[in-house]
């Protein structure tokens, strides 16, 4: 896209905006122009929070389906319009309500926690919700007599296992983008690179994580940048977030970690990771759907109700100190 369309489409939007009394929220792994004309950016964690004390009668989510929903969720009496009704989440498609409920039936003992990639449907089966921003202090705050059910993404409730010691039963789903991470793509970088961070979303293999400096949330990743003495990182995450880390330190250096395909070999045609359902939002569909108030996010009424209430659980939970939130 041209600078000249791309500021044509921005203005469109921002009179847009204004004429619907709408807030663009995006989510860190949006395409540079949709970042740049959103009125919030950031991780999971951060766009619920805003969508629950938001004052506008439009959302317009620029993130994948799960998201808009849960901004559906905390505002029901809302417009919220997503601009690619197709923007999935391997996640979400990993881990279906019904079977959900069936191991759920085995157990009930369960305290089930959901990482916030999931549908409303799942939501509404789970305890508490959790992002990979709060997901420790989440399972830390669990009670103590329940067996603990971690959905949807293992390699997160793996990681999360390990720093709080809570053991957990795990379900078998992951992030098709986080999962084409691999050792050799770190050692790599490791030996071209020996004195730069390497930072790490938990949803990555254990075998990346455990060769990172620093495992985070992408929102903590760019603090850590932000704050660090380093001038140059290697980011092992969906690419998308080094558009805000270049605008939020400027100076600093920032290096996609390679991907490997499932043979475990370099990928030739890109070297960096991105999402194809995240990459599906367009300036043009951003444009169109406040516009047309459409896609819209509907749910049930049901759904609804019983899905607030472990967002709401996970937004207090994560409001409290840190010392009382165990």
């Amino acid at each position: 896209m041209t600078a000249d369309r791309a500021a044509a489409l921005t203005r469109e939007i921002t009179a847009l905006k204004q004429e619907r009394n709408a807030v663009i929220l995006a989510h860190n792994y949006q395409v540079p122009e949709i970042q740049d004309v959103a009125d919030y950016v950031g991780d999971s964690l951060g766009l619920a929070r805003q969508a629950a004390t938001t004052n506008a009668e439009v959302i317009a989510f620029c993130g994948v389906h799960f998201m808009a929903e849960t901004a559906k969720i905390l505002n029901p009496g809302k417009i919220v319009v997503l601009p690619d009704k197709d923007a999935g989440c391997s996640l979400e498609e990993s881990c279906p309500a019904d079977q959900l409920a069936a191991l759920q039936k085995t157990n009930p003992n369960f305290y089930t926690i959901a990482y916030i990639n999931c549908s409303a449907a799942v939501k509404a089966l789970s305890d508490c919700i959790c992002t990979s921003g709060n997901a420790d202090r989440i399972v830390r705050a669990a009670p103590k007599d329940r067996d603990l059910l971690f959905v949807p993404d293992e390699n997160l409730g793996q990681w999360v296992m390990e720093t709080t010691g809570r053991p957990m039963k795990l379900w078998r789903g992951d992030c098709y983008v986080h999962v084409e991470f691999r050792k050799e793509g770190l050692q790599q970088v490791r030996a071209a690179h020996p004195h730069t961070p390497i930072i790490a979303h938990p949803e990555c293999l254990k075998e990346v994580r455990d060769l990172a400096d620093v495992v985070c949330s992408t929102e903590k990743m760019i603090d850590f940048c932000r704050k660090s003495a380093s001038k140059q990182f290697v980011v092992v995450t969906e690419s998308g977030i080094i558009h805000r880390l270049r605008k939020e330190c400027p100076g600093k250096e920032f290096l996609p970690a390679p991907v490997f395909d499932v043979m475990r070999m370099p990928t030739d045609n890109c070297r960096c990771s991105e999402c194809k359902y995240m990459k599906m939002n367009t300036l043009e569909k951003v444009r169109d759907c406040l516009k047309n108030l459409s896609p819209r996010i509907e749910l049930p009424a049901d759904i609804l109700d019983r899905a607030r209430r472990p967002i709401e659980r996970m937004l207090e939970i994560s409001a409290q100190p840190i010392e009382n939130a165990g």
